[in-house]
């Protein structure tokens, strides 16, 4: 969601300065991954093609999607204090898939809408054997079910796009990563007031601490119809002023402030072993330093309202196919 690819790679970029062996091997032990190709294997959408360079150490520089989840932890005071709810386990009530051109200098977002009903396949479970596939499912069952890898899977038997990397951030640690930013500014267009993520906003232009941005990226209720789709144009305002932000932000002026958002960010982080270490995160942000919030894209998968439940929606045809076609 907010923490897309660009955002992520963007404090990646300067962690390597952070200093000391001790720091490095903090930072990189902070990071906790799960082995997504080795669990799905061969049965997946092809890789895209990448035009080769001339370049004899050249950085990644071809096509990519990552799929950047974020995780709701519902359990802990600290989550309930942060507007996480009651119940135990983690939600994946946000899904982007990040598309970055060939070039890296350019991307899209699409946001996947959490009511979204859709076919998941049979996924690995925890225990060796597999889930059953089911139909007219909402989407974040695959993660609830099946984690990462099954949010993989089902994300790709939906759009026929390989995911080329997997992106997790916990809320409460999004939390801390604004905080150690210095906040986030974001414009509103209308008043927000929603009990449930604790949020009361007029309209207009406000910075935001760690808390507050969490809260908006879980609004719902308090806007508009109090759909997904309403909190889905707040988490991509979050997304634009996250890039910003990094910008912004005179990281290399002062080695402490660096390592609080290498922490944070960090310790707040779960991906697929292609980017489990610093040195894959910093490739990848090193990459992406051309990136900024004028040549990311924003947009919501094509829905329509469910002919069976409309408080759910699904793909809407043949513009959905059109989307997915324009990422391979």
């Amino acid at each position: 969601m907010f923490k897309a690819a660009g955002i992520v790679a963007g404090c990646a970029l300067v962690v390597s300065l952070a200093g000391a062996a001790w720091a490095y091997w903090h930072l990189n032990h902070n990071i906790k991954s799960v082995d997504i190709d080795n669990a799905l294997g061969d049965d997946r959408p092809a890789r895209g093609m990448t035009t080769p360079t001339a370049d004899e150490s050249p950085l990644p520089s071809g096509a990519l999607n990552i799929l950047v989840l974020g995780s709701d932890s519902r359990g802990g005071e600290r989550n309930k204090a942060l507007g996480g709810g009651s119940s135990e386990g983690a939600r994946s009530d946000t899904a982007m898939i990040v598309h970055v051109d060939e070039g890296r200098s350019e991307a899209t977002v699409v946001s996947i809408p959490r009511d979204t009903l859709v076919t998941r396949p049979s996924c690995p479970s925890n225990s060796g054997g597999t889930t059953s596939e089911a139909h007219s499912v909402m989407f974040n069952s695959a993660y609830s079910l099946g984690g990462p890898v099954c949010a993989v899977k089902t994300v790709e038997a939906m759009t026929d796009v390989r995911m080329d990397h997997y992106i997790e951030i916990d809320f409460a640690g999004f939390a801390d990563l604004v905080d150690a930013l210095g906040g986030v500014t974001v414009t509103t267009e209308e008043d927000i007031s929603d009990e449930d993520s604790h949020l009361e906003l007029e309209a207009g232009t406000h910075h935001l601490d760690g808390t507050e941005a969490l809260a908006l990226a879980r609004t719902r209720h308090g806007i508009g119809d109090g759909s997904d789709l309403g909190r889905i144009g707040l988490q991509q305002k979050l997304v634009k002023a996250l890039l910003d932000q990094v910008s912004a932000t005179d990281l290399l002026g002062s080695p402490t402030h660096l390592y609080k958002v290498a922490d944070a960010l960090t310790s707040s982080l779960t991906t697929d072993t292609g980017l489990d270490s610093l040195t894959e995160l910093m490739d990848l942000g090193r990459s992406l330093k051309s990136l900024s919030s004028s040549t990311t894209q924003t947009v919501t998968m094509p829905v329509l309202p469910a002919p069976w439940d409309t408080n759910r929606v699904v793909a809407q045809e043949p513009e959905a196919g059109k989307l997915w076609e324009s990422l391979r």
